[in-house]
């Protein structure tokens, strides 16, 4: 037994022999506020980027049948065979024409299941970027984007995104193309496109596409494309897609989820697609994190695919009823500035006499009830605004625009 004092663990300094990687992971400003809020009674959240509908039934059986049926073993590092057949289906439904025609088309080795878009995105940064590596980011943008990048050793570059006012008087948020080349240097090695955005709803035209695909290949860049909200859009056609543009060899691997149109967040699927010869670089990858999403969520997952357009179509228009009804509240209010999104499902708003958008949206759970993200966590361009999601039913966005007017005017 000694008889010395041993110094309590709190008090002892662990984070020294971390590598700076993972001490630069920056926290999340989202957390950070959900954490506060959570389960305060009658407060409506609306801070992260999900809905508020359960999973549909005919997911959730198909993960009980696998389950019934004894499929918790290991499987395919890349995916179930049925389940990359499934995406190829359904990606060939959507966004066919004119990719299929001069690329590898939409075969099902193309794609690799995913724990979710988190691990796709992680996957794609750790196939092109790293130590001493500059990627480019349009922002304000989803702050998993520069987490992930900071924590492989890149350095994310961020290219603001602005909010420029119509010549009718609305707004749009646009992405001044001659910004983002300015930006490429010679430790430029990828850049991250997500259109449509998150948190704007910045949607990129096809001619913005190809004219980024052509800065790419000019430079020898990557392109990191999230395109996950690319169907969630209220103008009644998707979204244009780098599937539009791009030719067989152009250097772009595409993130997904099956989070946001089949409200499966918590259920963790997704997947990456990405040309057919990086698939041992990939499978290796795979192995060395997750080993493959479980089975019997790769046949919910499939399910969603095969079944879920009904599932997806209802809650498309609940989310228009519900931004419709959110967006006409508060353009009644003058301190208020945004651009009524065209896709995914988010309002990004700045406040007039609100420049600290952190402590706004803890002063907002307080006084107002409702929750909602702070714009300094999608970067240095989202500092002025907060975002609120509105994938919500359109009696609950009602009240929660009611409660947001309210607090306006006093």
């Amino acid at each position: 037994m000694t008889s010395g004092l041993v110094q309590p663990a709190a008090e002892i300094d662990f984070r020294a022999g971390l590598r700076p990687e993972a001490l630069a992971a920056p926290s999340s400003g989202i957390v950070e506020v959900f954490q506060y809020g959570r389960g305060r009674q009658g407060l409506i959240p609306l801070w992260v980027g999900e809905g508020d509908l359960p999973t549909p039934p005919f997911v959730i059986e198909a993960i009980n049948r696998s389950l019934a049926d004894g499929e918790t073993f290991y499987g395919w590092q890349c995916g179930h065979p049925s389940l990359r057949e499934a995406i190829a289906g359904y990606m060939a439904a959507h966004y066919g024409s004119p990719f299929e025609t001069h690329c590898e088309a939409f075969a099902p080795n193309r794609f690799f299941a995913t724990v979710g878009g988190m691990q796709a995105l992680s996957i794609a940064v750790r196939l092109v970027a790293g130590g001493g590596d500059d990627v480019l980011v349009p922002t304000p943008a989803w702050p998993n984007f520069v987490g992930v990048l900071t924590t492989a050793g890149a350095r994310p570059v961020e290219v603001p995104i602005h909010l420029q006012n119509r010549a009718d008087g609305s707004r749009t948020w646009s992405l001044d193309l001659d910004e983002l080349k300015a930006a490429v240097t010679p430790q430029t090695r990828a850049l991250v496109i997500n259109s449509p955005a998150n948190p704007t709803g910045w949607t990129a035209t096809a001619e913005e596409l190809r004219q980024i695909l052509s800065m790419a290949r000019m430079h020898g860049l990557w392109v990191i494309a999230d395109e996950i909200y690319g169907r969630l859009t209220y103008t009644g056609a998707r979204a244009a897609s780098f599937h539009d543009v791009m030719e067989a060899d152009d250097r772009v691997i595409f993130i997904q989820t099956l989070s946001k149109n089949w409200a499966m967040t918590g259920l963790r699927a997704g997947w990456l697609e990405a040309p057919a010869s990086l698939s041992e670089t990939i499978e290796n990858l795979v192995q060395y994190s997750t080993s493959g999403v479980p089975l019997p969520i790769q046949r919910g997952a499939t399910a969603a695919l095969e079944k879920g357009e009904d599932f997806f179509q209802a809650q498309l228009a609940r989310m228009q009823a519900s931004r419709d009804l959110l967006c006409a509240d508060l353009a009644g209010s003058p301190r208020v500035r945004f651009a009524v999104p065209e896709a995914a499902f988010y309002l990004f708003c700045s406040i007039e006499g609100c420049a600290d958008t952190r402590a706004l949206a803890f002063q907002l759970i307080e006084e107002a009830g409702v929750g909602v993200a702070p714009g300094s966590a999608f970067g240095a361009a989202g500092n002025d605004y907060v975002r609120i999601c509105f994938a919500r039913d359109p009696q609950t966005m009602r009240e929660a625009a009611r409660r947001l007017r309210l607090w306006l005017e006093r």
